[in-house]
């Protein structure tokens, strides 16, 4: 993916460079993404639509998650209307840059996206995290001595765990995600890796199991991302995700789609 994004960004920097002569890219100025919002009256809010506990389709064919619920709220906040725009792994850069989207949602901050994006302040979770039965007492690292843990093979998962696991710890390794997790819910393994997004699902949809989670291993919070240069439109992000920090809603979405209270250290 961070291949993808920098030849995406050199591509556009490219096609820039010839577009605009060389005596005019001292005064040649971009239209301001907070003015088009505040013109048109609307963000367009690059979503996943594919990706619950964060975006989905509901069985009322709407769309429901934690995402959907911030765009609303940052559409509110900024007193416009919210277009929600599907997007994909693949396709939500370039989305954003050719200006289908004015901001995305559920993005990761790294070295390589700061070349060609900015951020606001974290507004959700996402951590990879230990999740067993309620009634298996599991607090910590020094806790899994003994237990069995299932993850996917090769994963961040995998490389958390084995990092921190004590020596008489069994780790199951698997092929891919949903062997971990069938592991888990058939009762061949006490406990399992996965994020907090997929926990969180696992939560809802098994209550006869009862599992929860029992603490995080790795963290990566997600941001509201913006295009290179938009300040204005970033700074009313940045407000609209700290407000709802201060008036408790990003716990309440937290707490509802995640089943674990907003960190009070993001």
């Amino acid at each position: 993916m961070t291949t993808h994004l920098s030849r995406l960004a050199r591509r556009l920097f490219v096609a820039a460079a010839f577009a605009v002569p060389l005596a005019a890219t001292t005064t040649f100025a971009h239209a301001d993404a907070l003015d088009t919002v505040q013109k048109n009256g609307v963000i367009r809010v690059g979503v996943f639509m594919d990706y619950p506990p964060f975006g989905s389709i509901g069985p009322d064919m709407k769309p429901q998650g934690y995402d959907i619920e911030m765009a609303d709220y940052l559409a509110k906040t900024m007193k416009v209307k919210v277009d929600l725009v599907p997007i994909t792994g693949e396709n939500r850069m370039a989305y954003l840059a050719t200006g289908k989207a004015d901001v995305l949602l559920s993005v990761g901050q790294t070295p390589e996206r700061e070349k060609i994006l900015d951020f606001s302040r974290p507004y959700a979770p996402y951590y990879l995290a230990v999740f067993g039965p309620k009634a298996l007492p599991v607090k910590s690292e020094k806790d899994l001595a003994g237990k069995t843990i299932s993850v996917a093979r090769g994963t961040l998962e995998d490389l958390s765990v084995t990092k921190v696991a004590p020596p008489d710890a069994t780790i199951k390794r698997f092929d891919d995600p949903n062997g971990a997790i069938s592991a888990f819910l058939s009762g061949q393994v006490q406990l399992m890796v996965v994020g907090n997004d997929v926990g969180a699902t696992i939560i809802a949809r098994n209550p006869p199991i009862a599992p929860e989670q029992k603490f995080q291993l790795f963290s990566s919070p997600d941001h509201v991302a913006v295009n290179k240069g938009e300040a204005r439109l970033l700074k009313e992000v940045d407000a609209a995700v700290l407000k709802a920090k201060n008036d408790g809603t990003l716990n309440k979405l937290s707490t509802k789609w995640l089943k674990a209270p907003y960190p009070s250290d993001l």
